[in-house]
Parts: structure tokens; sequence; C-alpha cells
């Protein structure tokens, strides 16, 4: 895609600035966990199995339901029996505008998005005018799965530090996926492992001494902590924020599958919409935010990155993006 190829030429240009130039290749980026696993997506189906396409009576939806919680919702959801989730949700989809059943869903915090909703134009940073680093960065990454830890060992590789955290009672959902996956993610990364009752004070510390932030849960799960993004952005912290479709929506979940069908990124083929890639809006938006932490290095920010702006900016014909600087 034109987008990863864009975003790689500058990540490495600005990496070069940065400390360390790191050539890439944004196509493989976005295979990479296809290639180790060897998944594809098979029109309606997702790669990993636990997105599909469902028509609806106006269009499609997309929908996730990766965990066992979320199988368990679907009878809510049509308020009838669902045996078998999928089937269930399937013919119950056919009757209804595609509007309705993501609003439904939302309501139930279930991860379904409507094909080619759209998404508000992607904001990245503008350059910050600054001094280079004259010390190794530190980046404190409270993310999981793959886009957050993607940015993470980017930046590791373009010369940071990274102190991964996680709750001990919620550790990223990765590390019970392909060991060598999360390696690929997390190698050379250090790791804390915290209980958010009793450890706020070394939360606070870690934070207050970090170049960067990345987080990649609803706004309100580390306020829950006493971090506040605003806070860190005003002692001179990038913080990135990654989310589904923005921190004003923080409360609307989202994986990379049905995210990026959201936003039109889809093929077409016989006349109904398929998949691309595996996840694609997750390594995209990885790629995508590696570029904003470097672009806004020197300043105190707030990076609002959703997912669902990051995969629509990849759509052939796409407008050019629109960089903007996010103050707080």
């Amino acid at each position: 895609m034109s987008a990863a190829r864009r975003w790689s030429a500058e990540f490495e240009e600005l990496s070069a600035g940065w400390g360390t130039r790191v050539a890439l290749d944004g196509a493989a980026l976005l295979t990479e966990r296809s290639e180790r696993s060897g998944a594809v997506a098979r029109g309606q189906l997702s790669a990993g199995g636990a997105c599909r396409l469902l028509p609806c009576a106006d269009g499609w939806i997309a929908a996730s339901l990766p965990r066992e919680s979320d199988l368990e919702l679907i009878a809510p959801l049509l308020e009838g029996p669902a045996d078998d989730p999928w089937t269930a949700l399937g013919e119950w989809c056919g009757g209804q505008f595609a509007a309705a059943v993501v609003e439904r869903a939302r309501l139930l915090g279930l991860a379904v998005s409507a094909v080619g909703e759209g998404a508000p134009p992607l904001r990245m940073p503008a350059s910050v005018s600054r001094q280079e680093p004259v010390r190794q960065p530190l980046v404190v990454d409270f993310s999981a799965m793959w886009a957050g830890p993607l940015c993470a060992r980017l930046l590791r590789l373009a010369g940071a530090r990274v102190v991964k955290v996680e709750s001990r009672d919620r550790p990223d959902g990765a590390r019970f996926g392909d060991p060598g996956f999360y390696d690929l993610l997390n190698a050379g990364h250090e790791s804390l492992v915290v209980d958010p009752a009793t450890d706020r004070e070394l939360l606070a510390e870690l934070v207050g001494s970090a170049d960067i932030v990345i987080e990649a849960s609803r706004p309100r799960a580390l306020a829950g902590w006493g971090l506040v993004a605003s806070d860190a952005a005003r002692a001179g912290t990038v913080w990135l924020s990654i989310t589904a479709y923005g921190r004003s929506q923080g409360d609307r979940i989202g994986f990379g599958d049905d995210v990026a069908a959201g936003a039109g990124l889809v093929d077409t083929i016989a006349g109904m919409p398929a998949f691309v890639c595996d996840a694609v809006a997750d390594p995209l938006t990885g790629l995508a935010a590696a570029v904003a932490v470097l672009r806004a290095w020197g300043s105190g920010q707030v990076i609002d990155l959703a997912m669902a702006s990051v995969a629509a900016s990849a759509l052939p014909g796409a407008t050019s993006i629109k960089y903007q600087l996010l103050t707080s």
C-alpha cells in the first residue's frame, strides 16, 4: 500500500535525525504476522478467524468476536437464543440495517463496524523544531497486542529504551498467541509488571521520567491508575494515545480487521466485500504511530491517533494527510 511505503520512507528519514537510521519495508510489516502463521484472509472470514463480514438489509458489517465473552453477548444482542453465535448473528443481521446493528453492538461493548462507514481525516502532529536528543529517549509502553507494541519496537530500533508495563491481572493478550510473533514485537524491551492498586507511586515516577508514553486502551483506563495524558503532556512528554475511533469515542472498541473494514479498506470479490491482509489496521497504525512520535519529539503533546483514520488514509485515492499540531 502506498501509505505504508510513504510512512516507511518518512520513518527512515526521521529516525536518521533521531539517532539511528532505520530502513523499513512497509509492505512486509503489513504481512509479517500472516507470514509466520500461514493464515490468510478468505473472503468474508479474517485471517485470524475472529472477524467476519456479514450482510445486512442495506449493506455489510464487520464483527469481531475474539473472546469467549464476546460470543456470550450475541444472545443479548439478538434478544433471543444463540446456540451457534455466528450462525444466529448472520441470520439476524440479514433483517437489520447496518447502522442499527453497529449502535446496538456498541452499547454491549462489541467490536462491530458498518463496512465503509468512513472515518475522520487522519490527524498527525506537525514536525516540531527541536534539538537532537542528547540521551537515549525513554519510552513507557502500556499498550498490548499489535499496533502499540509495533510502534514501540520501531522506536527501539531507532535508539530508544523501551519499558513495557503490564498489569498483573491483565497481561498483554499477545502473550497467549504465537510466542515468536510476541518476541518479534517485544524483544529487547524491559518488562515491568505492576499492581495498579498498590504501585501508583512507582507508575507516577516512571511516567514522570518518560519522554514518550504509549497507550492503546480506553482513555479512562490509565486515568483510573492516576495517570492523566494532559498532565504528562504539560510536563513535556509525548503521549501517544491509540484507539479504534479516537479519544472522543473511547468507549467504542475495535480490532484491526473490523476497523479497517469500517474505514472502507476492503477488497471486492464477486461483488462482495472481502478482507485485505491480516488485521491490516494494526500494522498500519503501528507504523503511522512511530512516524507521529518522531515528528512530535521535543514537544509536550497528546497524539490522538485513531486506527480508523489511519486505515482510511490508506485507501486508494485518499486525500492527503492532514497534519495538525495537537497540544494539551
